[in-house]
């Protein structure tokens, strides 16, 4: 019996060590991605960079070089990165412009929230009428608390998958599978919408869609890039940071006893999460991020905010890896199935409100992508048709970070309704 708890005993216990570890796969991740020889381009065509940053530190906790579950850097990144990233990704958002948008792109960026708040219940409810046992589960175990995560990356981006991880609190075991169909299934859909792009003209023609908005738009976001973009500071970096974490702890110091006085007075919205601080914690730094978006503080996303805070969120994301168990992912392949109909049903919404209002197939492509990747992916998406169209990408990505996690958080409700007993 001491011979198996040895063997099971982590080869590096020192927490320096591992951070030092951790951020070296991130180096080597980002510096190889960024390489033009064909062969690892090629392969970073197939296996994209985020999903190393989850696997790999998830290969070594799974064969014991550290204890990722146990480690206190896996609380760090969770209650220190993700608020702050949040509030940085979400100081960028610009609502005149969403509104400017919204006969087209905000119309299918909400079409497309629609698709995955309804597409979620509706594939765990048709899997449960012939495989129960795929979207069953007790406890932590409980599909739909993963598949809720999944959600919040499917409206918003890694940032709200993490924070409702933290809400819902799937078992590592769980999460490892669903990190696995998140990205085998958004990335077959996003390779389809970057194949499309360089069809839009026939789907335009499909759609009988008049493109022209789209070349005004072109010239329009180009211009606008060009004026505000500048070289950042010092002290841009330090108004980052203390915007980034002093909303961090605002928000910390204020969930604590909201969340207490919900558990003691309303015990029964805890079925709604409402008594965990973690909760508190997301909404209060999206409000701090919303209301600073209105300050003169928005201009630092001129000065790179959202890359600061995608490199918090990076470093938030390889914490979150080392708690995983790779081979979890063979214990339920049935998950990908129960993707797969949740994201046709969100091209099948998408298709039928684009041919009705004939929208042009870079408002459908946008519009999902905004959605299902966040601005990372919205990005590369808007890129494909032009890269002076970014802009769009990133204006409906950013909204998408603001109402990811709730809207995430409905539709795990939904999905724990139609959930197998």
């Amino acid at each position: 019996m001491q011979n198996v708890i040895s063997a099971a005993e982590p080869l590096i216990t020192n927490t320096t060590v591992i951070v030092g570890i951790l951020m070296s796969i991130l180096g080597f991740v980002f510096y190889t991605s960024s390489l033009s020889n064909k062969y690892i381009k090629g392969f970073y065509n197939i296996i994209p960079p985020l999903l190393l940053c989850y696997f790999l530190p998830g290969i070594l906790n799974s064969f014991h070089v550290f204890d990722g579950e146990n480690s206190p850097l896996t609380g760090i990144g969770s209650r220190y990165f993700l608020p702050a990233c949040l509030i940085l990704f979400i100081i960028n958002l610009d609502l005149k412009e969403m509104w400017a948008l919204r006969k087209r792109a905000g119309l299918m960026f909400i079409t497309g929230t629609v698709g995955i708040l309804l597409g979620g219940p509706l594939a765990v409810w048709l899997t449960a009428l012939v495989a129960p046992d795929v979207v069953g589960g007790a406890g932590p175990d409980e599909v739909w608390r993963g598949l809720g995560a999944l959600a919040g990356s499917w409206i918003g981006g890694s940032a709200n998958q993490v924070a409702l991880r933290e809400i819902l609190q799937p078992s590592p075991k769980l999460f490892s599978s669903i990190i696995a169909v998140d990205v085998f299934v958004a990335y077959i859909w996003m390779a389809f919408l970057l194949y499309g792009a360089s069809k839009s003209k026939q789907f335009d023609k499909f759609f009988k869609a008049d493109s022209k908005d789209v070349d005004v738009l072109m010239v329009k976001m180009d211009e606008k890039s060009k004026a505000n973009n500048r070289m950042p500071e010092t002290k841009d970096f330090i108004l980052m940071l203390a915007l980034a974490f002093g909303g961090t702890g605002l928000a910390t110091f204020l969930a604590e006893p909201i969340a207490n006085y919900v558990a003691q007075y309303y015990p029964d919205l805890e079925k709604f999460s409402l008594t965990n601080s973690f909760f508190w914690i997301v909404l209060i730094a999206t409000i701090i991020g919303i209301s600073l978006s209105f300050t003169p503080a928005k201009k630092l996303e001129h000065a790179g905010a959202s890359k600061i805070g995608t490199v918090l969120l990076y470093m938030l994301i390889v914490t979150i890896g080392m708690q995983m168990d790779i081979l979890a992912i063979l214990d339920n392949p049935g998950l990908f199935v129960v993707g797969i109909i949740w994201i046709l049903f969100h091209a099948l919404l998408l298709l039928i409100v684009g041919k009705v209002f004939k929208i042009p197939f870079f408002y459908y492509a946008v519009g999902s992508m905004s959605n299902i990747g966040g601005v990372a992916s919205a990005t590369v998406t808007s890129a494909a048709f032009h890269p002076s169209l970014i802009s769009v990408g990133v204006i409906l990505s950013v909204f998408s970070y603001a109402i990811g996690t709730y809207a995430g958080w409905v539709t795990a409700l939904l999905m724990q309704l139609v959930s197998p007993i």
